[in-house]
């Protein structure tokens, strides 16, 4: 285990991180939803450290999660020593999921706790896990799938020990965890407006674009799905660097079934697609949204 003392973090951030193994000393076992985000990273790495092998990191291969993703999460877990168990989700399967209702998430979440239950249930392992943190669930954050964890009892050990965002960055790169800077993802389903159908042959598509927009090293970036139209978000300070590029992209977009393609002058802001559950947006200052 690592020692506080070694570590070069604040007084506030060792009790956190204290706390978080504590949690985890409590727990003896647990099986950890693992997407290879900062989040369930740093998760994982704490739970090995303090509890080894009665730490399962389960990694989910869904259609709706790119595969680059899933190669990148199990690099992240080999280069930290980690062993992760792979399983299948079906969310298409599910029509509550494919017809892309508000409370999708709800649905996907659900799919994957149950999976995990499953593993959690075949090994003896009371609990199961996700990497959420205190800055979760905010006033104005769409989170349905917090809903369907608290259902099945899931744990957030870093929301318990009172960890954010910043906190989960500044004890992963103290830690050295290969992802601690890593760009916040979300699965390809967000890229859809509300009340759009989500179809294998739609993600494959947003997957291949988004593919593109990552081999010219754009790190933060969405690309968004309005039925003949692709909608590209990246970070206002690479608006410049998107458009000399702009040949290839509308090129390759419309190899891939678009016929117009779009840049959000905005720039990418997480939640986007949440916009038309708040009638009252309009009216904040861009300033104040893009923050």
């Amino acid at each position: 285990m690592v020692t506080l003392a070694t570590l070069d973090i604040s007084s506030e951030l060792m009790l956190k991180y204290s706390q978080l193994q504590a949690i985890f000393e409590e727990m003896e076992e647990v099986v950890i939803g693992y997407s290879g985000g900062v989040d369930s990273t740093l998760l994982v790495r704490v739970a090995h450290d303090v509890l080894g092998d009665k730490a399962v990191a389960v990694t989910g291969d869904s259609e709706a999660f790119p595969q680059g993703e899933v190669d990148a999460a199990l690099s992240s877990a080999a280069s930290m020593g980690i062993s992760v168990e792979r399983m299948t989700t079906h969310e298409l399967a599910n029509p509550h999921f494919a017809i892309n209702n508000p409370d999708r998430c709800y649905h996907c979440k659900s799919e994957l706790f149950d999976k995990l239950q499953q593993i959690a249930t075949q090994k003896g392992i009371r609990w199961i896990a996700d990497g959420s943190h205190s800055d979760d669930g905010a006033p104005g954050d769409h989170r349905p799938g917090m809903r369907a964890a608290a259902e099945r009892n899931v744990r957030s050990p870093l929301r318990e020990a009172g960890m954010t965002k910043k906190d989960v960055r500044d004890l992963a790169l103290a830690l050295g965890l290969p992802n601690w800077d890593k760009p916040s993802f979300a699965c390809l389903s967000s890229r859809f407006p509300y009340g759009t159908e989500i179809t294998h042959e739609l993600l494959k598509r947003l997957d291949a674009c988004e593919a593109l927009l990552r081999n010219l090293q754009f790190r933060q970036f969405r690309v968004r799905h309005h039925d003949t139209i692709a909608r590209i978000e990246v970070e206002p300070q690479d608006i410049p660097r998107l458009i000399e590029h702009r040949e290839e992209i509308n090129r390759r977009f419309k190899e891939l079934g678009y016929l117009y393609i779009t840049l959000d002058l905005e720039g990418y802001r997480s939640g986007k697609m949440n916009d038309t559950l708040n009638p009252n947006l309009k009216q904040i200052p861009l300033e104040l949204r893009t923050r």
